[in-house]
């Protein structure tokens, strides 16, 4: 899109513009609940009032690649540092080698060789000689070439860690202004920190595919979506699977039409509490379950490609970890507490 393009406001203009929204859009006193057909996927605001979804979204994209990018940083930092540990070994092994050499010269001078040949006997022994000190030459200048040349090996091992020790604190960087951002939308919706659903024990997932350099790559809405007649992208697909996998087998609904968001791209499931379908509030063993689901997902956000994960007025975001999500309405769609909502990068 060109000329029509509307002009994207500043972070902070928005987050006041933002506040201005929430203010206009509370709940009416007293409003009851939508009934809720236990086969209907909740239609509540997943992730919030519309800049909260794009803030998410963006912030959440950029940390998870700027981390992606610190982890490959590091790995070549250790990789470089081994280099250089095994040149500076080599260049230890041919320390004796090169003092060898400059005794040698020093020994014999510059005058050497040729007094050496001086004193042959014959022309015979003129030749034996001069290919001796040729030997011995090759042999000295080997020695120093290949010092030289570990010297400059370790040179450039050097200045490559350094960049790779630049890069590092340039995601750090990108890392921290992700997460400050990310912690202001949220703020936005009363969101503070929590210890929310984390499970050690929680079963491990398979990881999804990834580029060679270990980002996510792009995805469509090109799988047939399991739960519904839509589609979802291969890393929903894998995600679902892998829940399932894990025992998470209750009702799931992905892909649905309509809206700028995840659902509609295949990027985003709920799976619900219940049984047999999406009613009213979680309680008892319907809770510890969607507990555990939601606990699964923040544990192997890593090896599934997670955005965010939403459960029981609490969202759990890469950058920020567990916060209160009090942009609800009410009702258990909007309030997430019938069903775990998964969106995916």
């Amino acid at each position: 899109m060109t000329g029509s393009r509307r002009p994207r406001l500043p972070l902070a203009v928005a987050l006041l513009v933002a506040v201005g929204a929430l203010a206009t859009t509370a709940v009416r006193p007293g409003a009851a609940s939508a009934a809720l057909d236990p086969t209907t996927a909740p239609a509540g605001d997943e992730g919030g009032t519309p800049l909260l979804r794009d803030v998410l979204e963006a912030t959440g994209r950029s940390y998870v690649q700027a981390r992606t990018a610190l982890v490959n940083a590091r790995a070549r930092q250790a990789r470089l540092a081994d280099e250089m540990r095994r040149i500076e070994a080599r260049i230890a092994e041919l320390a004796p080698e090169v003092e060898e050499v400059a005794r040698n010269a020093y020994r014999t001078g510059r005058i050497g060789p040729v007094l050496v040949l001086l004193g042959s006997t014959s022309a015979e022994d003129f030749l034996e000689r001069a290919r001796g000190l040729e030997t011995m030459a090759l042999r000295d200048n080997d020695r120093l070439r290949r010092l030289n040349e570990a010297r400059q090996r370790v040179a450039r091992a050097k200045r490559a860690l350094d960049a790779e020790v630049a890069e590092e604190r340039r995601q750090l960087a990108v890392m921290l202004r992700q997460k400050q951002a990310a912690e202001r939308a949220l703020a936005l919706v009363g969101g503070v920190s929590t210890k929310g659903f984390v499970a050690a024990s929680s079963p491990v997932a398979r990881p999804a595919p990834r580029n060679a350099d270990g980002s996510w790559p792009r995805q469509t809405c090109s799988r047939p979506d399991p739960t519904t007649s839509g589609c979802v992208t291969p890393r929903t697909l894998h995600a679902y699977t892998e829940a399932r996998r894990a025992g998470f087998t209750r009702f799931t609904s992905c892909y649905r039409p309509g809206g700028p968001y995840e659902h509609p791209k295949g990027r985003a499931c709920d799976f619900s509490a219940q049984r047999h379908g999406f009613g009213g509030d979680a309680s008892g063993s319907d809770r510890l379950y969607g507990n555990n689901l939601a606990a699964f997902f923040v544990r192997n956000a890593d090896r599934l490609g997670v955005l965010y994960v939403i459960w029981y007025r609490q969202i759990w975001f890469p950058a920020t970890g567990w916060r209160s999500y009090g942009d609800a309405h009410g009702d258990p769609s909007s309030d997430h507490t019938n069903h775990v909502h998964l969106s995916l990068l």
